[in-house]
């Protein structure tokens, strides 16, 4: 390695310098030695050939998932990986976290709902997550929220009903929830 910077490496290849794009994740785990080995995924394009690198084949897995969505490119999934670690990314997607997503710079929430109807049931699959996360109740409650803002409650007096409710009864759906938090407001 000639060069390491937050973003990208440079490495030389038997002479040949190469600029590798990488995440902050990948960053903090590379030591600063002088050999290093790094999982490539490239991409070439009309007018640029780039090549991304990640310290282990799970990140580089994820990558390669994330840019299978439609709406999310290279630089997105990159900037997703350096929001959050490879774990958080699999436990957003299979608890159908939007927001936690969504918190990503360049991800709007249609791409984030897309991210996860894509890649939830091959993060399910792959890593062997459980489908029973309590993030799912993360969706419901903003769901939840939006719909009583609409009809013009205050949404700390909202978050404050809707989180004893849940808090009470994890597997409630989204219409009961409504129902149980409008008896409570």
């Amino acid at each position: 390695m000639i060069e390491k910077h937050p973003d990208h490496v440079v490495i030389d290849c038997n002479g040949l310098g190469y600029h590798v794009n990488i995440s902050l994740q990948t960053f903090s785990n590379i030591p600063d030695q002088e050999n290093i080995k790094l999982f490539t995924h490239q991409v070439i394009r009309e007018d640029a050939n780039i090549i991304y690198g990640f310290v282990t084949k799970t990140e580089r897995e994820i990558f390669r998932l994330l840019i299978s969505v439609s709406g999310v490119g290279p630089s997105t999934a990159i900037t997703m990986q350096s929001s959050m670690d490879n774990e958080e990314i699999q436990r957003a997607i299979a608890g159908e976290d939007v927001s936690k997503i969504q918190s990503v710079k360049g991800i709007g929430l249609k791409t984030a709902q897309r991210v996860i109807v894509d890649l939830k049931d091959k993060i399910l699959k792959s890593y062997e997550i459980s489908e029973d996360l309590p993030a799912s109740n993360n969706t419901i409650k903003i769901e939840a929220l939006s719909a009583l803002e609409v009809l013009g409650f205050s949404r700390k007096k909202v978050e404050k009903v809707i989180q004893v409710i849940l808090q009470d009864s994890p597997k409630i759906s989204l219409e009961e929830l409504i129902k149980q938090a409008l008896k409570n407001l």
